[in-house]
């Protein structure tokens, strides 16, 4: 399974976005027949000097961690993309670059996604702990649940909050970033930053030159200097899909981006798929909430976005959670990834039908398709009265919001 799959974050802020919304929207693309679940995680305090087991390795835990919902291969610890409850929103992209990422075992760029939700308020300040303890541990390890060969990559990460997004392109400990206040912007698997960077490593241009890859006389290109000889030349195919479009950029407009195929933004390949979704509308005024709406299965043009709000007393969703194997899981024990275990939740299951019906039957299937959307369609009108009410969204309802609507899905698919 050689390279990284064509995989898709997007962003949009005013002006482009509609009423002082930002919109962040994310494709996963994995291994076909990986599972991801969709996990809330509380706020948490924590005892002092109490350790957090990552996906390879243990690292030092922070007295307080915030709330997250995250989207993740059930397989591992971190996240490809979620949410924290201040309206941080990050994903996170493989990436190749010049320098070889390591295969040692260390912090993957998934885990750095859910360490910088847990621990950031700001996206600033998740990027600046993502670079942090990149530099005392370090990224590495297979990305892939898979035993036959060692997929490893750099990282690229979008973070977002209701002010400004941040673009982070790592290559090992070595990173830089830039700052995106307006318009839109999305990154793929190709190291994006050119010659304007907002913040980077304090040696990145000392290791440019040690390496040979920069004169020092040359304006400084980050993506000219660290990509392959060849990567720069080549763009991600839909990674303009945003740019293009010409109406303002609602909730409706990323999705239907995400749902693209021709684009080459929705991943249907042989080896791999876009096997979850996320879009999130991060309100710049403060008194209306974030809205957080995730897939949990794959194909997003054969999937239900469902939305998700933060509130103190969030319904846990088991059915959409895979199972746990504890210290048995062939993820966890060394050598790793002997044996694959049946990860698939209630509603991977339950959808699994409607993909079959959708593929082989073309009059059922647009039909099933159909209904889909409109179960959809209600779900994003209750969330579009909820941020044009002057008065708060009651917090027992919303509390429900995610249960209710995957519930409901599993049950309409039965």
């Amino acid at each position: 399974m050689a390279g990284a799959p064509p995989s898709y974050c997007f962003v949009a802020l005013p002006p482009r976005a509609k009423d002082d919304l930002v919109v962040f929207g994310k494709n996963s693309a994995r291994p076909r027949d990986e599972v991801q679940e969709v996990v809330y995680f509380p706020a948490a305090d924590h005892d002092a000097e109490s350790k957090v087991e990552c996906t390879y390795i243990s690292i030092d835990q922070v007295p307080r961690t915030h709330a997250i919902v995250i989207s993740r291969p059930a397989w591992l610890w971190g996240a490809e993309m979620g949410a924290n409850e201040h309206g941080v929103c990050i994903a996170n992209e493989a990436i190749n670059a010049r320098e070889p990422a390591s295969e040692v075992e260390a912090l993957l760029g998934m885990d750095l996604v859910r360490l910088g939700l847990e621990r950031g308020t700001t996206a600033k300040e998740a990027l600046d702990i993502i670079v942090s303890l990149l530099e005392e541990h370090g990224q590495g390890g297979n990305y892939y649940e898979d035993s036959h060969s060692c997929q490893s990559f750099q990282s690229a990460y979008l973070l977002v909050d209701r002010d400004e997004a941040w673009v982070l392109e790592t290559v090992g400990k070595y990173w830089a970033a830039e700052k995106i206040t307006e318009g839109v912007r999305s990154i793929c698997n190709q190291l994006s930053l050119t010659t304007k960077l907002d913040a980077e490593h304090p040696e990145l241009r000392t290791y440019a030159q040690s390496q040979e890859w920069w004169t020092g006389e040359d304006e400084f290109n980050f993506s000219q200097i660290f990509s392959l000889a060849d990567d720069h030349l080549d763009c991600c195919a839909g990674k303009d899909s945003l740019e293009k479009q010409e109406e303002s950029i609602t909730v409706q407009t990323m999705i239907n981006i995400l749902r693209d195929k021709a684009s080459g933004v929705c991943i249907d390949s042989e080896a791999f798929l876009t096997t979850a979704s996320i879009v999130s509308v991060l309100p710049q005024n403060r008194s209306s909430p974030c809205i957080h709406y995730f897939t949990g299965t794959p194909d997003p043009s054969r999937s239900i976005f469902k939305p998700f709000i933060f509130v103190d007393d969030v319904k846990l969703v088991p059915k959409v959670q895979s199972p746990c194997f504890g210290d048995e899981d062939p993820a966890k024990k060394e050598p790793r990834f002997q044996e694959k275990r049946d990860r698939r939740h209630e509603l991977y299951k339950a959808h699994e039908w409607a993909r079959a019906v959708i593929e082989s039957d073309q009059e059922q299937g647009r039909t099933l398709r159909e209904t889909m959307l409109e179960l959809e369609r209600q779900g994003l009108e209750a969330m579009e009265e909820i941020l044009s009410s002057h008065n708060a969204a009651d917090p027992a309802e919303v509390g429900d919001l995610f249960y209710d609507c995957v519930d409901t899905e599993i049950k309409f698919f039965k």
